[in-house]
């Protein structure tokens, strides 16, 4: 099976199994990350209120309080019209509120940024371990940085000893059956280290390992921004082919889902890149019907149009929720 087909079928059965929010093809400071599942932390339900996209960092991360109203270009750590246009997003989010004075524009935040984001666990993809590619180094950037609380190779192979001395210790192993949707534990991930600093391993040559260490604070920022990527992204495409042969499909375990799936290849392909004139096949028609964004609302806490926050004013420049 190619390994796009098969990372959808590990994206439906994960996603079956959670309360999270699962993700794919992510990027991290060293590397892409092929899914990712966010667990919920203590105020995942306030996250879920707010918006169903991505709030920007820049946002997140400014002295923009829910208190005092102030300008954006004094509280968002970027040139004056970037600022403007990151505080423009996050208004029409729901997560900043917007005012004038005297012909300036002043932004507070509708709600403090809450608690949202439990453990991170990445999953790496490798149907067949006998074309690894860059798998181990791949994986050891991920035990040396410790940005995910756990990390799991998940493979249709069969495991042998030896592909696992090959694989870093603290890398869990699993077995996985696109057909069937099922798991086969062959090695526990261990815990990684989180909370304390990290060396980001930036390229390896025989001859040479370019690294920078990362501090705590930073893989903290680093997965604040990796958990609001995958929140407002998902995992399953966003469109669907406008071609007469594609259809909306699941895996064999699932068929009732919104996955790109083209009757002329007889496999799930990726719209972006395989999808259009250039194929032999293509014949220019209306996408499926079904809602990509329906099917993640049904099946996932996250919120295809939530109420967003309100808040009403006690005082002066006092407001609560």
């Amino acid at each position: 099976m190619r390994e796009f087909a098969f990372e959808l079928a590990v994206c439906a059965t994960l996603e079956a199994e959670s309360d999270g929010i699962i993700a794919r093809q992510l990027g991290t400071h060293t590397r892409i990350v092929d899914v990712v599942e966010i667990c919920p932390g203590p105020e995942f339900e306030t996250r879920l209120e707010i918006t169903s996209e991505t709030i920007p960092a820049l946002a997140v991360e400014s002295d923009v309080g829910v208190g005092r109203a102030c300008r954006p270009r004094d509280a968002i750590d970027a040139a004056s019209d970037r600022a403007t246009n990151i505080a423009d997003r996050a208004v029409e989010l729901g997560f900043f509120e917007a005012e004038r004075r005297g012909g300036s524009r002043y932004v507070r935040r509708a709600v403090r940024y809450p608690e949202w984001i439990g453990r991170l666990r990445a999953f790496e993809n490798k149907p067949d371990l006998g074309r690894p590619g860059d798998l181990e180094l791949q994986l050891r950037k991920d035990v040396s940085l410790g940005l995910f609380d756990e990390v799991v190779l998940i493979t249709e192979s069969y495991v042998t000893g030896a592909h696992l001395n090959r694989i870093p210790d603290p890398i869990g192993v699993q077995r996985f059956d696109p057909e069937t949707g099922t798991f086969e534990t062959i090695r526990e991930a261990e815990p990684l280290s989180t909370t304390a600093p990290g060396i980001a391993v930036l390229e390896s040559t025989p001859t040479r390992v370019d690294i920078e260490p990362v501090t705590a604070a930073e893989k903290t920022r680093l997965r604040r921004r990796l958990a609001e990527r995958a929140y407002g992204k998902g995992w399953r495409p966003d469109e669907l082919p406008g071609c007469e042969r594609a259809n909306a499909s699941g895996p064999p375990f699932g068929p009732d889902d919104a996955l790109p799936y083209c009757a002329w290849n007889g496999r799930f392909v990726d719209p972006a890149r395989e999808c259009g004139p250039e194929c032999d096949g293509y014949d220019p028609a209306e996408p499926p019907g079904t809602d990509v964004e329906d099917v993640r609302a049904d099946r996932t806490p996250w919120i295809k149009e939530p109420d967003g926050v309100r808040r009403r004013q006690v005082g002066l420049d006092r407001f609560e929720t």
